[in-house]
């Protein structure tokens, strides 16, 4: 058999292996993608047409009032303003604790990777049973917490609930991370007279970015559509948009209104979906870095 024969062969094996790898992932993406292929032609449907047709039909006119009243006007118990006032909350609580908590984890990693102390190895290893903690079990001695600071159902108090709650989990990446950095590095730039803060400014920080990009993704996705502290932690005005969808959906004021529903979900969740679909690739790439590594 000629070497041209042979090659031909297998160019054909690669190509029906690739058509067969593409199908199964193109029923994988359906699968998947299915529950919000539902709430989007759920969402864009009147009530009457939901009632009438099936999960899958698609609607016979788009239809965006479900959209405008789940932002502005729809009820989430006794307020009608919709849930833009509570998405509002999530960025005020969101946006800082996913900094504070992304700083101190890149100072503790620092620490306990380049710095290290009597007992470094202890401190880490306390610090990753942080990070296996359920949530429930907190809530008692982090409420009485709140309670003693002055700063219990305030955006404030929701903040440092979750930067306690995170920054076991930002400093097991950072650490990681850290460790593929030679110590020599920083050992060079104390005989040259660099301090902690400026080694870890001018050497530490412009080589993090890829953890870094992990981090804030790890951290936006686990406060944005955290419920639990949400709904324990904060007051009627400053609850984050997942207690607010929780309440909208519960409201027993008229009728059942599904797309109204669906379209709160899907506005709920456009601000993760946005961080993957733009920062997807940046989170492989960082995790791929050393954010996994032992």
């Amino acid at each position: 058999m000629s070497n041209h024969t042979v090659r031909r062969k297998t160019s054909g094996l690669d190509k029906a292996l690739r058509v067969a790898l593409y199908t199964v992932l193109l029923v994988v993406a359906a699968f998947y993608l299915m529950p919000f292929i539902v709430m989007l032609l759920t969402s864009l449907k009147d009530v009457e047409e939901i009632r009438s047709g099936t999960l899958l039909s698609l609607p016979a006119v788009l239809n965006f009032d479900s959209w405008s009243k789940a932002w502005s006007s729809a009820c989430t118990g006794s307020s009608c303003d919709g849930i833009s006032p509570f998405f509002m909350n999530s960025f005020q609580i969101v946006l800082p604790a996913v900094a504070i908590s992304t700083l101190l984890g890149a100072i503790n990693g620092y620490v306990i990777s380049l710095w290290k102390f009597r007992g470094s190895d202890v401190f880490f290893a306390a610090l990753l049973v942080g990070c296996f903690i359920p949530f429930q079990v907190i809530l008692l001695p982090m409420a009485r917490t709140l309670g003693w600071l002055g700063i219990a159902n305030t955006t404030t108090g929701l903040v440092f609930v979750h930067v306690v709650y995170g920054v076991a989990f930002t400093t097991l990446f950072f650490r990681n991370f850290y460790q593929s950095i030679p110590g020599e590095l920083v050992k060079a730039a104390r005989l040259d007279g660099a301090g902690f803060f400026t080694i870890f400014y001018r050497i530490i920080l412009p080589v993090s970015t890829p953890i870094i990009v992990v981090t804030v993704i790890w951290q936006f996705t686990q406060i944005w559509n955290d419920f639990l502290f949400g709904v324990a932690f904060s007051g009627f005005d400053t609850q984050p948009v997942t207690v607010a969808l929780n309440n909208l959906v519960n409201t027993s004021f008229g009728g059942k209104e599904y797309n109204v529903d669906m379209a709160a979900a899907i506005i709920a969740a456009l601000p993760t979906l946005a961080v993957y679909v733009f920062a997807g690739k940046y989170f492989v790439r960082g995790l791929t870095a050393g954010a996994v590594k032992g």
